[in-house]
C-alpha cells in the first residue's frame, strides 16, 4: 500500500525494485515501463541516477553527458578516479569508452553500492574497482595519480563539509597527474547565475571551466592546476573525435565548458 503511494508520486509511473535504509534518507530504485532504472535517496528525492542495463553509452541524464565531455580536456586519461558512484552511470560508461584505463570508484554507502551492482549494471573486473570509503580520506591517503578525477558526491540539498573547503580541492590536485583536471557536478543557485561553489573552486585552480545543463539544475565545473589554456577550436576538436570514435548518441561538442574568468560568474 505504501510503495503503490509513492509510484504515484513520481514524475512518471515507475515500479519499486528496491528499498534500504541507509543514514539520512532510504535507497530507492524503480524502472519505468521501457526498463530504464533509477536510483534515487528518500521517497521524494532527486533521482541520482538513470541507467539502462546493458547499454553503457546511453548516458540518460544530461549532466552525465555534460560530464563526459570533460574528457575534450584530457581526452586519453591513463587513470580515472570517480568520487560518488549512484548507480555507477559515469564509471561504467568510462569503462566501455576507454576500456584501457584504470578507473577507481568510491562510495561511502555500501548500500548505494549493492544497488549499483544488483540493479544497475555495475562489474567490477581488472580496470574497474570500488572502493567503500569516505571520498576525501581516499583523496588524502598517499596513491597513485589521476589524469582525471570526477567529484559527484556532492548533494542535491547540500554540500558535504568535508568536500566544500579549499584544503580538500588542494589535497585534490595533489593527486593529479600533469595536465590533468578535476571535475565537479555541483547545482546552479536558484534564479542566479553560477553556482556556490565557484568562488572556492576559482581560489583553488589556475583555470576554472564551466558549463550549466539547460535540462537541470547541474553546473559542471572543471578545475585545472596548470596555466596553458586550451584554446576553444582545440576542445571542440577533440570533442568531435571522441564522439565519433564512442559512437556517443549525443552531441559532445554542445556540451564543451568554457572558460570562466574573474567576474563572470558564469558562461552558457
Amino acid at each position: 500500500m505504501a510503495l503503490a503511494r509513492v509510484t504515484r508520486a513520481f514524475e512518471f509511473p515507475r515500479t519499486i525494485l528496491h528499498v534500504a535504509r541507509a543514514p539520512g534518507a532510504p535507497v530507492i530504485v524503480s524502472e519505468d515501463d521501457e526498463g530504464r532504472r533509477y536510483l534515487q535517496f528518500g521517497w521524494i528525492g532527486a533521482i541520482q541516477s538513470a541507467v539502462w542495463p546493458g547499454f553503457p553509452l546511453r548516458l540518460e541524464l544530461d549532466y552525465t553527458r555534460a560530464v563526459a565531455a570533460t574528457l575534450a580536456f584530457v581526452p586519453e586519461p591513463a587513470r580515472i578516479l570517480v568520487v560518488g558512484l549512484g548507480g555507477g552511470a559515469i564509471p561504467t560508461f568510462l569503462h566501455a569508452v576507454l576500456p584501457a584505463a584504470h578507473i577507481d570508484a568510491v562510495e561511502l554507502q555500501p548500500q548505494v553500492l549493492e544497488a549499483a551492482r544488483r540493479f544497475f549494471g555495475f562489474r567490477e573486473d581488472a580496470s574497474l574497482h570500488a572502493h567503500l570509503i569516505d571520498g576525501r580520506r581516499f583523496i588524502e591517503t598517499p596513491g597513485p595519480s589521476y589524469d582525471l578525477i570526477i567529484l559527484d558526491a556532492y548533494g542535491t540539498r547540500n554540500i558535504p563539509p568535508a568536500l566544500a573547503s579549499r584544503e580538500f580541492l588542494l589535497a585534490t590536485q595533489a593527486r593529479l597527474a600533469p595536465g590533468g583536471a578535476v571535475v565537479g557536478n555541483v547545482l546552479r543557485k536558484p534564479g542566479k547565475p553560477g553556482s556556490l561553489m565557484d568562488p572556492l573552486w576559482q581560489a583553488s585552480f589556475a583555470q576554472l571551466y564551466a558549463f550549466d545543463v539547460s535540462e537541470s539544475g547541474n553546473r559542471i565545473l572543471v578545475g585545472l592546476a596548470h596555466a596553458s589554456s586550451p584554446s576553444r577550436t582545440t576542445l571542440l576538436a577533440r570533442a568531435s573525435r571522441l564522439a565519433r570514435e564512442w559512437g556517443a548518441p549525443f552531441d559532445l561538442r554542445a556540451r564543451v565548458a568554457r572558460r570562466v574568468r574573474p567576474g563572470m560568474a558564469t558562461l552558457q
